[in-house]
């Protein structure tokens, strides 16, 4: 379901890591010499930029996680929903010249549901840092690595991410179903929205939810994998952006997806048919998406509309 993942879309001083006094050469088994810690590679560059990545020496395959605060940024604390910023993943044991993964270009929201790394990077972090972690691989990409970007299952990983913006509040706010567009109805499937009578949000607005069935399943949290049927829409629109009621439902981590799921369906039970109207700050903010297969695009600054029936959803 590629039109609901999270679109992955400020600048301070540049410092670069310094350089430290060597730790000794160790063996990682191959018989490469290596360094430990961050002896072995200096970033360098300013923050909301593309870092520069230059590798002095292989390093060692660490036993935990090691952070390091490159720049420290003058914004406020990065709560528990993370930030928006950017992230690049370089391999420090093949020491490829250049970053194996980036969202350069594209800021996504780094949370601490996206793994233990990800909770050390953001523990006590201000918007505006740039940040640094050493760790394994299998505990950035799961125990198989990624062969798709040439990291090993076994190899050291240097994670920077730069903490641009704080994410914003995601509690959702339960209103009653006629303050929103009406449900659309085909063979008793969802099929569009009526906004007729509907007032036009506020590009500022808050993320609104209406229950109209509720579930007597398990109660949704913010770490579950989903598998719901929804339609969307954007406001005033005559044709759904996306929709799996003529297919199937699609499955989904919540931490994968628009903001405004992840903060509409927390708390809700399994079995139950959702309303949710997400701001623009919850959903794809000023990035605006081409229509795919036939289908309307979404303009950017959009509010969208959706509903979704929750079928199932567990816990990874």
């Amino acid at each position: 379901m590629p039109r609901l993942r999270r679109l992955a879309t400020a600048l301070v001083p540049a410092l670069l890591i310094p350089a430290l006094v060597a730790c000794g050469s160790t063996k990682t088994g191959y018989g490469d010499p290596t360094v430990s810690g961050f002896d072995g590679v200096t970033v360098g560059g300013k923050v909301g930029q593309k870092p520069t990545l230059t590798w002095k020496s292989k390093i060692a395959y660490p036993s935990s996680v090691d952070v390091k605060t490159l720049v420290s940024g003058d914004g406020g604390a990065v709560g528990k929903d993370g930030a928006y910023g950017n992230l690049y993943i370089g391999d420090a044991t093949t020491a490829a010249k250049s970053w194996v993964y980036t969202s350069s270009g594209a800021q996504m929201a780094i949370t601490s549901s996206m793994g233990p790394v990800f909770q050390k990077l953001l523990d006590g972090a201000h918007v505006g840092d740039r940040r640094a972690a050493l760790a394994r691989s299998s505990d950035v990409f799961g125990s198989d690595g990624r062969p798709d970007l040439g990291v090993g299952n076994h190899d050291t990983v240097v994670v920077v991410v730069d903490l641009i913006k704080a994410v914003p509040d995601t509690t959702p706010h339960d209103v009653s179903p006629s303050q929103l567009p009406k449900l659309e109805l085909k063979n008793g499937k969802p099929s569009g929205f009526d906004f007729s009578g509907v007032k036009k949000p506020s590009a500022n607005g808050k993320l609104l939810r209406a229950v109209i069935k509720k579930g007597t399943g398990k109660t949704v949290t913010s770490d579950m994998t989903v598998t719901a049927n929804y339609l969307g829409m954007t406001y005033g629109a005559k044709a759904p952006f996306d929709e799996s009621y003529s297919s199937k439902p699609a499955s989904f981590g919540l931490s994968d997806v628009v903001l405004g799921w992840k903060g509409g369906l927390t708390g809700v039970k399994v079995g139950s048919r959702v309303l949710l109207q997400i701001p623009p700050s919850l959903g794809y903010g000023s990035k605006a998406n081409p229509g795919q297969g036939g289908k309307p695009g979404i303009p950017a600054n959009s509010t969208l509309y959706f509903v979704i029936d929750i079928v199932s959803a567990k816990k990874g």
